[in-house]
């Protein structure tokens, strides 16, 4: 099972221009089963030309999805759909169950000056062989104080942390490795690449990545096989993709290549 996690950044690469199709290439050159995206624009503006971006990218690659609005605004002038941005879910399994959960956010689009709760944290039960997984995509605060991204992590850890069933964490999460307020989420759902990356895994910049701020995480139910990023510049981060599969499956194939051995 192949997972990505990609901030597509509305669409707009390094050198400044729109361009979908860089993106949809970027994806299909991974040939991911589930991919997480963030920074998706749903008719949002001229910068990514109106365009519903998650339906436009699931169709040209042949994927289910599902888009997680964080801000839904009034329509441009002389346009009817309303402008949203958020996160979204590519998937080639079947999408069971969907929700947007609330985090505390500090608005990027409104003159709020207090963090508050705003939809955002994508939630899709996936059904994967003869069992589900449970993914979140998010999107964490971009700020130097960590005090927001503190307050999000927990609300995620309340949701996610409470499943007995496989879970993957995706995300932009705009910190760090070494960032003081991932290690409660890392403690829940450890990092795939420090699992088996061979290199620091750094996605951002795009055009000369000194530092790694998106992650794929995976529940103890979920053994990670290999990891890797693709460069590129359609976007202003790298992608990160990882290989998992689960743990107790791997064990009795290990198991069974054992007795076979001992015939």
């Amino acid at each position: 099972m192949r997972v990505m996690s990609y901030n597509v950044h509305s669409g707009i690469g390094m050198d400044g221009l729109y361009d979908l199709e860089r993106i949809v290439r970027t994806i299909a050159q991974a040939d991911a089963d589930i991919v997480g995206l963030q920074e998706v624009d749903v008719h949002f503006g001229q910068r990514s030309r109106f365009e519903h971006m998650a339906d436009r990218l699931a169709d040209r690659l042949g994927m289910s999805v599902y888009f997680a609005p964080i801000y839904v605004l009034p329509p441009s002038e002389g346009r009817e759909e309303e402008r949203q941005f958020g996160v979204a879910l590519l998937s080639r399994l079947p999408i069971r169950k969907t929700a947007n959960h609330q985090l505390t956010r500090l608005s990027t689009q409104e003159a709020s000056a207090l963090p508050e709760p705003k939809p955002g944290l994508l939630e899709a039960v996936l059904g994967a062989a003869d069992r589900q997984l449970r993914v979140y995509v998010t999107h964490l605060d971009y700020r130097t104080d960590p005090a927001v991204r503190r307050m999000q992590i927990g609300e995620m850890l309340q949701l996610a942390g409470v499943h007995t069933d496989p879970v993957l964490v995706i995300g932009d999460f705009n910190a760090r490795p070494d960032s003081p307020e991932l290690a409660p989420l890392f403690s829940a759902f450890p990092d795939s690449w420090t699992a088996v990356g061979a290199d620091a895994g750094h996605t951002f910049p795009a055009d000369q990545p000194d530092r790694k701020i998106d992650y794929i995480l995976a529940s103890g139910h979920l053994r990670t096989i290999r990891t890797h990023t693709i460069p590129g510049t359609a976007s202003d981060h790298v992608p990160i993709v990882a290989d998992l599969e689960f743990a107790d499956r791997a064990d009795k194939e290990s198991e069974e290549t054992e007795e076979v051995k001992g015939l």
